[in-house]
Formats: structure tokens, C-alpha cells, sequence
């Protein structure tokens, strides 16, 4: 839906500037650095539409590529995390097993809901 709208918009936006470009075919004088000629007003206006057009194109291009970048950093550093997660969840299982064999004289392990709970008798 949000493409639908900025597509009318951006329809609208292009024929307003048609029909204030097509009212507008007086010639002008433009001024270059490097020198100056007479154009038709209608090639100046759709000239200055066509280059804030692509300026604009090339702004977000870039945004969007700096987003992607960072989102494919954001994944490795959370697939390393997934890593770490897995590697820390086994040496507790490892632990939780070691203390288990030595048996229930030593420590007292009793399971609650939502994780273990370690005692010293």
C-alpha cells in the first residue's frame, strides 16, 4: 500500500511540474562558470528536475547499501553470539553431569522451573 501511495504521489508531483514546465518556453539566459547561453526556460526546469531526481537516487542508494552492510554485521555478531550461547549451554550441561557422578553427598541439586538451582548441603 505504501508503494501504491508514494507511486500516485510522485505521479502527481511529475505532472505539476510538466504542466509548470510546458506554461513556461520563454528562452533564458543561463550563466555557466565558464561562460553563459539562452535556453528554453521548459529545458532549464526539466534539466534541475532530472538532476535533484538522480541526486536524490544516488543519497538513498547509499543509505540503503550502509543499511545493508551494517544489517549483515549485526548477523554475524548475533550468529557468533548464537556460537557462544550453545558452546556455554553445553558446559553447563558438562558441569551439571560432573557434579551428578560425584554424587549427592557433596552438592544438592534440586530442578525448579526455569532453570537448575545449585545448594551446598
Amino acid at each position: 500500500m505504501k508503494i501504491q501511495w508514494t507511486l500516485v504521489v510522485g505521479l502527481i508531483f511529475a505532472l505539476i511540474i510538466a504542466i509548470f514546465a510546458t506554461v513556461n518556453v520563454d528562452s533564458v539566459q543561463v550563466n555557466y562558470v565558464f561562460g553563459e547561453a539562452r535556453w528554453p526556460l521548459i529545458l532549464v526546469i526539466l534539466g534541475s528536475v532530472l538532476i535533484g531526481f538522480i541526486i536524490s537516487f544516488c543519497f538513498s542508494a547509499f543509505r540503503m547499501y550502509g543499511g545493508k552492510r551494517q544489517m549483515k554485521a549485526v548477523r554475524k555478531d548475533l550468529e557468533a553470539a548464537q556460537v557462544l550461547i550453545n558452546e556455554k549451554d553445553a558446559e553447563i550441561i558438562r558441569l551439571k553431569n560432573e557434579l551428578r557422578e560425584q554424587g549427592a553427598s557433596k552438592f544438592i541439586t534440586e530442578e525448579i522451573s526455569g532453570g537448575d538451582k545449585i545448594q551446598k548441603e
